[in-house]
């Protein structure tokens, strides 16, 4: 019996890519999921591929942008399942790839609202669920780009940063109540975001042949080790999946 199973886990940004994978990966483990994202229809599509890989699933229409959404989400969880024990705060948005002085101002901040306020509004509608009943994990999807910045992502390399720190401070203010929190680093995946990156020319990333990008379910994969035991150690940081050896710690070589 996996140490995860019969838990609960509530995944923003379901829809597609990493969150997709990791709803599956959660099912193969037995966690029941609620996935959440704003298009109900391709939620509905994974929620059908949860089913197959045995899982229990429910959806839930979600704008990470907007707190009640994200309240809705959990407590969806907690009405269909009877709790919650694992956020995933997963939704991000590369669009637009831009310079800082070519940027559209209004679509930057979207960008940027959905990357860092997203993260913000999951821990906080999360965390006193968690630290209630003294056990739980959220795993927070963050980037290179948190440390390491690139032309053209200033939006997103800002929030990423700040979604760190997020992670930091939930840590400090979270462990002596039983609640785990840690981020992901998972490198280039596969998924949508990459289209984008390729297609807009600018700054190295955009010239990666795609062969040299994981597959969404090895960091779907991560997600769910990031949640057991064996990650406790990682608590508080971004574990980075970029090397062999981590990727090799978690069972992927």
């Amino acid at each position: 019996m996996h140490e995860l199973n019969g838990k609960v886990a509530v995944i923003t940004g379901a829809s597609r890519g990493i969150g997709a994978a990791a709803a599956v990966e959660f099912a193969n483990k037995g966690v029941r999921v609620v996935l959440a994202a704003r298009s109900i229809d391709d939620l509905q599509s994974v929620a059908a591929q949860v089913r197959a890989a045995g899982g229990e699933v429910a959806v839930a229409q979600c704008d990470v942008t907007s707190f009640a959404d994200v309240e809705a989400a959990i407590a969806g969880a907690e009405r269909e399942f009877g709790g919650f024990d694992i956020m995933v705060n997963n939704a991000g948005a590369i669009d637009p790839i831009a310079r800082l002085s070519e940027s559209d101002p209004e679509a930057w901040v979207r960008a940027a609202d959905v990357n860092y306020k997203g993260v913000y509004f999951g821990l906080r509608a999360a965390l006193p669920r968690l630290t209630r009943q003294g056990t739980g994990v959220v795993v927070n999807v963050s980037s290179g780009a948190a440390v390491g910045v690139m032309e053209g992502w200033s939006h997103y390399c800002s929030a990423k940063a700040a979604a760190l720190s997020l992670t930091r401070a939930a840590h400090l203010e979270c462990a002596a109540d039983g609640v785990r929190i840690v981020g992901l680093s998972p490198g280039t995946v596969m998924t949508e975001m990459q289209v984008l990156i390729k297609a807009s020319g600018i700054n190295p990333v955009s010239q990666l042949d795609p062969s040299v990008h994981i597959p969404p379910q090895w960091a779907g994969q991560a997600i769910v080790w990031l949640c057991t035991d064996a990650a406790r150690k990682y608590d508080g940081t971004d574990f980075a999946l970029k090397s062999d050896a981590a990727r090799r710690e978690i069972g992927l070589l």
